[in-house]
């Protein structure tokens, strides 16, 4: 929720009501002290205790769960600050990049009363993505080496238009502009990220131009990073 515009979270609690998701929280996992993650082993608990289960042990409070989900929405980061509020210790790896968690981990113990454990797994994706247009965002928000820094980028910036979240400060542009061409340019010469290439001129000689790439890349990051605004692209 750190990188979220929680500004409809009512209609998106209904929505997901609609589709049978009741138990539902918003956590922020970065925070040293989050409240609701406070709120999550007695939320879980509730849940199991509510469901009938085959060959329940009535007299068994050891829990052992699964967190599963898209890569880089932050698994491993839930678990430790489940450790760090509950505990007081740390146990996943986590980083920015997907990929991170490459198996399913031995159960790692996040609570002792009631003593629960979790597993932490790789992301995990639909065999078939359903549109282009979810294709887009998941390589966005996670996977843009696949589809090429340059589109995705061009992607960010028509979602940021049509969100009204302007980048237009943080890069020194004049005003907004649907041109990732510009766009990239004026990052590149904010960063000064530039690139020597031979000119096409016949005479061996060498010139400074914009890496493109780069600001891309740098446009994805800061996106990713919560620099660019609290952002949703559904």
């Amino acid at each position: 929720m750190d990188l979220a515009d929680l500004s409809k979270k009512q209609s998106i609690l209904k929505k997901l009501e609609k589709r049978g998701v009741s138990n539902v929280l918003f956590t922020d996992c970065l925070k040293q002290r989050d409240e609701n993650v406070k709120k999550l082993v007695p939320m879980v608990v509730k849940v199991i205790e509510s469901e009938a289960r085959f060959n329940r042990e009535e007299q068994n409070t050891n829990y052992c769960m699964m967190v599963i989900g898209v890569p880089n929405v932050g698994k491993s980061s839930l678990i430790n600050s489940l450790r760090r509020t509950n505990l007081k210790k740390r146990a996943s790896r986590v980083g920015g990049e997907p990929g991170i968690t490459k198996a399913v981990l031995t159960r790692i113990q996040v609570c002792e009363r009631p003593i629960m454990h979790l597993l932490d797994t790789p992301g995990v994706l639909p065999p078939k993505i359903e549109s282009i247009e979810t294709g887009m965002k998941l390589a966005l928000t996670i996977l843009d080496h696949l589809v090429g820094e340059d589109i995705i980028a061009d992607y960010l910036l028509y979602s940021l238009n049509r969100l009204e979240k302007f980048y237009v400060e943080k890069y020194d542009l004049q005003e907004p502009s649907d041109d990732i061409q510009n766009v990239l340019k004026r990052i590149a010469v904010k960063l000064g990220k530039t690139q020597r290439v031979k000119a096409i001129t016949g005479v061996n000689i060498t010139v400074t131009v914009p890496n493109y790439t780069a600001a891309a890349y740098d446009f994805i990051r800061a996106f990713r990073k919560g620099e660019l605004g609290q952002v949703m692209l559904d």
